[in-house]
């Protein structure tokens, strides 16, 4: 039997599965299980267990910014349209949300 902790969790989370390997994708604000209006701008932490990553991701998400917003903060050497694809599976949840990584090198 499944315990009722498992089946309705406290806080969210997310196992993922990118390129390949195996990843969790969670938050601490339980009001993003119940509340649509947390769901503006909140926090995400992803953790792959790899060894190229040393600390837990801190991802800010921001569901109600527009796409010239995030343009103008790539720089001239941006590689266009193409994203990582943690953001790429966080947009099946949030279509059309920016991720900011807060000084952390996107991977995946």
């Amino acid at each position: 039997q499944v315990s009722p902790g498992l089946r309705t969790p406290r806080l969210p989370v997310w196992l993922c599965s990118l390129s390949g390997r195996h990843s969790v994708l969670f938050g601490t604000d339980s009001r993003l299980l119940s509340d649509w209006k947390a769901e503006r701008i909140f926090h995400l932490y992803f953790y792959s267990g790899q060894q190229e990553q040393t600390q837990t991701a801190h991802l800010t998400i921001n569901t109600h910014s527009h796409h010239w917003e995030e343009a103008q903060r790539e720089g001239p050497c941006s590689s266009g349209r193409r994203r990582p694809a943690l953001e790429m599976a966080i947009r099946t949840k949030w279509a059309g949300a920016t991720v900011s990584w807060n000084g952390t090198d996107p991977f995946f």
